[in-house]
């Protein structure tokens, strides 16, 4: 567990004056049938891009609110980590992304049965938006659409 001795005199400073945001009543759906027989999409606010993909808006106020589709064929080892936040070390997930993007454990349970299916694309998000209204408002709403529009069961949700 850490503790903010860890962190600079500046984001100590900031983390205690943040207004946090709380969601009541907390969202919850559910399973309707059985995660063997549900097609799962990953959604990770690891902030990873493609090669090829814009990166996310370190320059943003308050944090880019976007997110990235990340097809699910893709390869764990060719993401890109463009998450701004200087808060913790990003070392371990950028030598393996699977800690943040699980991608090869998912197709591992998929495998084993105990997953259904994996959705055709996953979602990845910036973390460390300090502005959260417009991820809220319209980011994730889209992004919940396209999902269920992809016939997704289960968002197995990686914060970062």
């Amino acid at each position: 567990m850490g503790d903010l001795s860890e962190f600079s005199f500046g984001l100590r400073a900031f983390l205690r004056t943040y207004r946090w945001r709380r969601i009541d009543p907390i969202p919850w759906t559910p399973l309707r049938r059985p995660l063997s027989q549900s097609r799962l999409a990953l959604v990770s606010s690891a902030g990873f891009v493609l090669p090829g993909q814009d990166p996310f808006d370190e320059s943003r106020r308050g944090g880019d609110p976007s997110f990235r589709d990340i097809p699910s064929e893709t390869e764990a080892h060719v993401l890109v980590d463009t998450h701004r936040s200087e808060a913790f070390d990003h070392t371990a997930m950028s030598r393996d992304p699977n800690l943040a993007f699980p991608l090869d454990r998912i197709r591992e349970l998929v495998a084993r049965g105990r997953v259904g299916s994996v959705n055709r694309r996953h979602l990845s998000f910036m973390g460390s938006i300090t502005a959260p209204g417009r991820l809220v408002r319209d980011t994730a709403p889209a992004a919940a659409r396209a999902l269920v529009d992809d016939g997704v069961d289960v968002a197995l949700l990686a914060p970062v």
